[in-house]
């Protein structure tokens, strides 16, 4: 199997790092070679966060390179903006609609900017965007968007649902579990 690049953009405190762990797991578990990386910039809550998943039959290094993303997980709008050169022309970047003001907009230094996500169609990128904060806040907690959000990249994949809730099962806390498979199952039914 040809290598396949997923990148999952946020900001920190969104859980990007638990949804990667739990990728990493289920791809692991299905007898793939995986690498994962992560990349931080200002990753304290409000900061971006950036991990790299590559999984095939064999994977050398974990950095994704420009134009290589099979896949862009964002879990913020201006986030996708940010890392869209990364995705590869036949690719697919699934963005929550959540707005999470920076800094500069939060004092009043910059606006945030408007269509964002109709002007990534607009160029021809297959954008598939997801009110994942609404459908987290429907299975029982906000916090829960990143698994939403991993239950709509699941559909994009040839590896039963049971598998993905069974990585939830192995990532999650015990406690969290039964929110988590119900975001989960919201935003791959969705």
């Amino acid at each position: 199997m040809a290598t396949k690049n997923i990148m999952i953009v946020g900001v920190g405190g969104q859980g990007s790092l638990l949804a990667s762990k739990l990728l990493g797991r289920l791809l692991v578990d299905e007898g793939f070679d995986v690498k994962v990386s992560e990349v931080h910039g200002m990753s304290q809550r409000g900061g971006s966060v950036v991990t790299y998943v590559k999984f095939g039959d064999r994977v050398y290094s974990p950095i994704i390179e420009q134009g290589e993303a099979d896949f862009i997980v964002s879990f913020e709008k201006i986030e996708a903006a940010r890392y869209i050169k990364d995705l590869k022309k036949d690719g697919t970047i699934i963005v929550n609609t959540q707005q999470i003001d920076p800094m500069p907009v939060i004092i009043g230094n910059a606006q945030y900017p408007a269509d964002i996500l109709e002007e990534m169609k607009a160029k021809g990128v297959h954008v598939d965007d997801i009110d994942a904060l609404s459908l987290a806040s429907q299975a029982g907690s906000a916090k829960a968007c990143n698994i939403v959000l991993m239950g709509r990249l699941a559909k994009y994949f040839d590896i039963p649902y049971e598998k993905w809730e069974a990585a939830i099962e192995k990532c999650v806390k015990p406690a969290f579990i039964e929110i988590n498979k119900k975001a989960f199952d919201l935003g791959y039914h969705q």
